[in-house]
């Protein structure tokens, strides 16, 4: 059953944009909304995370969670998402501390 997701984009490759406008619609530049089933979700985001390079790329799509969804992230980013006993909060960080974090992911 298709589901809505959400996908936000930051100085990613032109070719991905493409990639992902042919199923979502890029409502602003760098943000695409579309209604999936949950195996294209997965495939579109395997390659936004195979892609993004340098860029960065969050997804939001529902989940039978407390918040009624789930957050994925790639590439280099400053927000970094946590779980905290379930809830997903945005903790950023100083921008030299990026991959240190990312590493201890």
């Amino acid at each position: 059953m298709p589901s809505m997701v959400v996908i936000a984009t930051t100085a990613v490759p032109d070719h991905l944009r493409g990639a992902l406008s042919r199923w979502t619609s890029e409502v602003v530049p760098g943000i695409f909304v579309g209604s999936v089933s949950a195996r294209v979700r997965d495939e579109l985001w395997r390659l936004v995370s195979e892609t993004v390079g340098n860029g960065a790329a969050v997804l939001i799509h529902p989940a039978a969670t407390e918040q009624g969804y789930a957050i994925r992230t790639a590439g280099t980013r400053r927000r970094v998402p946590v779980d905290l006993d379930g809830l997903t909060l945005i903790r950023m960080t100083a921008a030299s501390k990026v991959k240190e974090v990312q590493s201890a992911s």
